[in-house]
């Protein structure tokens, strides 16, 4: 009897069991999922790009850096005790700055200062400490002859393309042997007008008789 019993015992816990089969592996499943998830390798989220610094990538020493027309002529040539290039503006920033330039109509301009700042093709160029650009005196293919002139002060901007000179600080500017000071400058080659602001004040010398002015 107690034999009989005992397997009936057991009959009905099985068959309780096979009633919550299910259940339990549903349960044992969802656990072993949550679990999965919750320990698998995350994917890599995007990341936001960084803006780039404004720190030099390579850095030149005691250089020359030259500029040719499409012709073939040299255009321009930068000197340099040293120089940084800026990835983020493309940009060449220059101690004890020299420059040589030649526009196309072959007149010759020279510049230096104690640091520049040049861009990629080198046909803008910023001085600064000590500016000083010169182009030198030429005769034009028509006969007209060009003066020398010198343009002095702590900032110069230099466009070689255009053939400008810009300032928005106090500049001295001499055209042969006349001398002008001005607050701000704005030299145009092209048309050989130098518009001066501020306080302007000039030093006109007499002119040698039969002399061009």
């Amino acid at each position: 009897m107690k034999a009989n019993r005992a397997l009936n015992l057991l009959r009905d816990a099985l068959d309780r069991v096979t009633i919550y089969l299910p259940i339990i592996l549903t349960a044992v499943l969802a656990l072993g999922t949550y679990w999965l998830v919750r320990n698998a390798p995350k994917l890599l989220e995007p990341t936001v790009k960084e803006a780039p610094k404004h720190e030099p990538d390579f850095f030149m020493r005691g250089f020359v850096i030259k500029t040719f027309l499409p012709s073939g002529d040299l255009r321009s040539e930068l000197f340099g005790t040293e120089g940084r290039h800026y990835p983020d503006t493309d940009t060449i920033e220059v101690d004890q700055v020299r420059l040589r330039s030649v526009s196309p109509e072959g007149l010759i301009t020279r510049a230096t200062a104690n640091r520049g700042l040049s861009n990629a093709d080198g046909s803008e160029v910023q001085l600064f400490g000590n500016a000083v650009v010169v182009r030198e005196a030429a005769t034009s293919a028509s006969g007209k002859v060009n003066p020398r002139l010198e343009f002095r002060g702590e900032f110069l901007h230099a466009f070689l393309d255009t053939e400008r000179v810009k300032s928005h600080k106090p500049v001295t500017l001499i055209r042969g042997s006349d001398q002008f000071t001005a607050d701000t400058l704005d030299y145009d080659n092209l048309t050989g007008v130098a518009n001066l602001h501020g306080r302007v004040r000039g030093l006109l010398m007499p002119s040698t008789p039969g002399a061009k002015r």
